[in-house]
């Protein structure tokens, strides 16, 4: 092959390697899902740490032990989600880094195609010495020719393939970046571990020490166990729980026992006692709001929102899929009315708040509470499942399913 030829094929692989840097589409693009996910763990992070922020601030002003401790507690648990919402955040950074990354490998790899092929011709050309033109009738004017022609040629490349040494650069830049998230997620990891047990040791503490305390609530725990078997659904559960706690308050709010007279017969004397109502004074909480503050049970990404069609009908909560594992949290303060596993949806806890209203946590893997306990809001509930967690919450108001969204703070 001539050299002429050579220098046409030369041109055209540099016009080739110009038009594929003009054409590619935009690089460093990435999900909006991925984002999306991102910017909510850095949100859920900064709640969780906020929250664990007010709970020790409460902790240190409490007056007595018991209030004391269950603060902590929920401080802890909170901790706990700000660590785990770190993973969820580093998780995202990697995804969006490694999308990049495999974006500017197909990239790289289109526009390198051209540039392959004209250090091969170049190599091959540089194999043979300039000498052995001379021996050729014709060969030196080619070679005059060549080299005036790549005179011009190289700026050409060099401007084509500009766009390609940045895109190597900015390789080199996410893989430091992939490097140094991977060791941030290995940091927030090593702080999830180390938070989750020291909750488990507070937790064991406090269930030695309410040990002694716990045959009343045993009892209380058979009893909502039978009921548990008896109902037909998860929804005749949580109605006939609220009927027992209608009539808990109902009790509570019944006046003291009359007095008796002062003296024998004075009742039948007709004097002037002060007649005393026994009418059921009204529910003072009827009149109460929704539980506030009003948080989610779980960090994660939302699976299902509220009235969103499924093959039992409409949705009556929100389904998240958090962590393996994941911490789980009252979502208000309030009373546990049932915890144990139900039919299905694995273990279940119900919170009585004031007011009528009823919390309904599902998908828990563990329990660590009981019933009859009193909670305060983001006190630990359990953890979710080990693999493909979904972890779900119901807000009821006397049994009416209601919007959470509406009431998080």
């Amino acid at each position: 092959m001539s050299h002429r030829v050579l220098l046409l094929a030369l041109a055209a692989l540099a016009f080739a390697a110009a038009a594929a840097n003009a054409q590619r589409a935009p690089a460093y693009g990435s999900s909006g899902d991925t984002r999306a996910a991102l910017a909510s763990a850095l949100q859920e992070r900064a709640a969780a740490e906020a929250r664990s922020e007010r709970l020790d601030a409460e902790a240190e002003r409490a007056q007595d032990a018991a209030t004391r401790s269950a603060r902590q507690t929920a401080a802890l648990a909170a901790r706990i989600q700000q660590a785990e919402a770190g993973v969820a955040a580093a998780r995202a950074r990697i995804a969006i880094v490694e999308g990049q990354r495999t974006r500017l490998r197909e990239e790289l790899g289109i526009e390198q195609r051209p540039l392959v092929r004209l250090t091969a011709a170049l190599q091959q050309f540089s194999r043979r010495p300039v000498a052995l033109s001379v021996l050729r009738p014709g060969e030196v004017q080619d070679v005059v020719y060549l080299r005036a022609v790549l005179h011009n040629a190289v700026p050409q490349v060099q401007a084509s393939t500009q766009g390609l040494r940045a895109r190597i650069a900015r390789a080199d830049a996410l893989r430091r970046e992939a490097a140094a998230t991977a060791s941030a997620l290995q940091s927030e990891e090593a702080t999830l571990g180390t938070r989750r047990r020291e909750l488990a040791e507070v937790e064991t503490r406090q269930r030695l020490a309410a040990r002694a305390a716990g045959r009343e609530a045993s009892r209380e725990a058979e009893r909502a166990l039978a009921l548990a078997e008896e109902v037909r659904d998860l929804d005749g559960l949580v109605d006939e729980l609220d009927r027992a706690a209608a009539l808990r308050r109902r009790l509570a709010a019944l006046p003291g026992p009359r007095p008796r007279p002062g003296a024998p017969g004075s009742a039948a004397s007709g004097s002037a006692e002060p007649a005393v109502d026994v009418t059921p004074a009204p529910d003072a909480t009827a009149a109460v709001g929704a539980p506030s503050p009003y948080i989610l049970p779980v960090t994660g990404r939302t699976l299902t929102g509220f009235g969103a069609p499924q093959a039992a009908g409409l949705s009556r909560g929100i389904t998240l899929a958090p962590l393996a594992g994941a911490q789980v949290v009252a979502p208000a303060a309030g009373r546990v009315a049932f915890a144990g596993p139900y039919r299905g949806y694995g273990r279940i806890v119900i919170i009585e708040h004031p007011g009528g209203w009823t919390s309904l946590v599902t998908g828990l893997a563990r329990t660590d509470v009981a019933v009859g306990q009193q909670l305060v809001g983001g006190a630990p509930l359990g953890v979710a499942g080990p693999r493909q967690p979904s972890v779900t919450v119901e807000l009821r108001r006397d049994g009416e399913a209601v919007n959470p969204v509406r009431f998080l703070s």
